[in-house]
């Protein structure tokens, strides 16, 4: 039996079904997903609104569910798919967890870890893939801000 790897774009569509639930729910709509073996094993979404805690992000959610279904803290046979590109505090956990690989949609020019003009942030071995479907990424959240004004 062949395995069919599944490509970034389809992951990233899932993350970004996750960040429609984060809209729909009137949370910034950033969504993660975690992948080992080709397989999605925890999806989340920003829930610092529900949960009043501005730690609720995207990114600390799936990695707190994925460390979890894994049994251990560490990622490093994992990939994360995020619809936005991590803050410093994401960027850190996902150092942390000494995540495999990590991709992302949309740049963040406001608060995004590269704002740091280094990558030491993240592990040393973590690969880094940007700008996987970063229009549909930025349309829906630009469309969320524009609903907020």
């Amino acid at each position: 039996m062949e395995l069919t790897v599944l490509s970034n774009e389809y992951f990233m569509y899932e993350a970004l079904k996750e960040a429609q639930k984060a809209f729909d729910e009137e949370e910034i709509p950033i969504g993660a997903i975690v992948v080992c073996n080709n397989r999605i094993i925890a999806r989340a979404h920003n829930l610092t609104e529900r949960l009043t805690d501005v730690t609720a992000h995207a990114e600390m959610q799936v990695i707190t569910a994925a460390a979890n279904y894994l049994g251990g803290k560490y990622l490093d046979e994992c990939t994360l798919y995020v619809t936005l590109e991590p803050c410093v505090m994401c960027a850190g956990a996902i150092g942390w967890s000494q995540l495999g690989k990590l991709v992302f949609g949309a740049r963040d020019t406001k608060r995004g870890y590269n704002l740091l003009n280094e990558k030491k942030v993240l592990h040393p071995k973590t690969d880094i893939v940007s700008g996987i479907l970063q229009d549909e990424c930025a349309i829906l959240m630009r469309t969320f801000f524009l609903k907020k004004r």
